[in-house]
């Protein structure tokens, strides 16, 4: 079954299908329904592990996946509009702030790490690979209405337009790259083509020979016969590392690898369909994220999962900081603590 192409397919429909959920809804038992919400990154692992529980359960319960970014799902979480929310970066200190000042309590679970990849027009061919010093050239604030050619960021690229399309300012990968390439979370120049549906990116960098955007691997995968992948030099006098199963495992795409989380409402965690939910998530979605071409995490890391969920173990280890360069080694050294 490809849950990759039809996780996709569904995140380009996500509005209408949305209103039309809505409608469908309207007569289901409100205790049976399992909502979801936040980042697009996430959405195809947890679209997939929505639809194989929902054909399990043959109909009995419903699960809503939205896209509204990182940002907007945690707004949505901490406001208890939602039992789970979807996320490409750790919950941040205004947002464990926000929970707290409406008394949610959550669980923070990562589930796989993502190759969060850059991408260029296959018709490009000056692009072998990009620095990160490179790529600072062209995101950082300063660059914006002045940095509008390929040669402005190296003078060996032609004097081309550059066109820039990436994460929406709600988008927990905007905070990722920004952090991991300018240094600081949310800065970036603000004349580029932004959007928290991924797809919408894909489909501007295919249609323009000077563009360049990012986004999670997943939607890469999706469309590597539309994109190509741009190897990242991490350091001055390195050499380019593609995104891959690979180079996220042995810790060599760096910055951009990552971990992606599930927050769970811990109050809604009681309820018996979001226990089945979240436990059939941890049992499976290792085995999901490889087929939407994420990173599993060790088998042991869904275990501590399992036992912080058992244990009522609630809150983040990451401080309200979204941590750049974090391995899959250093992740679960700390969720073992």
């Amino acid at each position: 079954m490809n849950h990759k192409g039809d996780a996709m397919n569904r995140a380009m429909g996500i509005s209408s299908q949305a209103a039309m959920a809505a409608v469908l809804m309207s007569g289901a038992a409100m205790a049976q329904t399992i909502k979801i919400d936040g980042s697009s990154t996430v959405y195809p692992v947890t679209e997939a592990v929505a639809e194989e529980f929902q054909k399990a359960k043959k109909g009995t319960m419903k699960v809503t996946v939205g896209i509204s970014g990182t940002g907007g799902g945690m707004k949505k979480f901490c406001r208890g509009e939602i039992d789970i929310a979807n996320a490409s970066r750790p919950i941040l200190k205004s947002e464990i702030a926000d929970c707290q000042k409406t008394g949610i309590n959550y669980y923070e679970l990562p589930i796989a790490f993502d190759a969060l990849t850059v991408v260029i027009n296959p018709k490009n061919t000056f692009i072998k690979s990009l620095s990160v010093a490179e790529l600072k050239r062209m995101w950082e604030p300063s660059a914006q209405g002045k940095v509008a050619t390929w040669d402005q960021v190296n003078p060996a690229f032609p004097k081309q337009p550059m066109k820039l399309f990436g994460a929406g300012a709600d988008s927990g990968t905007f905070d990722y790259f920004t952090e991991a390439i300018v240094g600081k979370a949310k800065s970036s120049r603000g004349d580029y083509t932004a959007s928290e549906d991924d797809n919408v990116l894909v489909q501007g960098v295919q249609r323009d020979a000077g563009a360049i955007g990012y986004f999670g691997y997943a939607y890469y995968a999706e469309n590597k016969n539309k994109l190509k992948a741009v190897p990242i030099v991490a350091k001055e006098g390195g050499v380019g590392v593609e995104p891959s199963e690979k180079s996220v495992l042995d810790g060599s795409y760096q910055p951009l690898s990552r971990p992606i989380f599930i927050y769970v409402h811990a109050q809604g965690y009681k309820r018996p369909e979001v226990r089945e939910f979240v436990d059939y998530y941890l049992k499976n979605g290792a085995k999901l994220a490889k087929e939407v071409k994420y990173v599993p995490l060790p088998t042991q890391a869904y275990i501590v999962n399992a036992q912080h969920l058992q244990k009522g173990r609630v809150g983040s280890v990451f401080g309200g900081v979204a941590e750049v360069g974090i391995t899959i080694e250093e992740l679960m050294k700390r969720e073992a603590r």
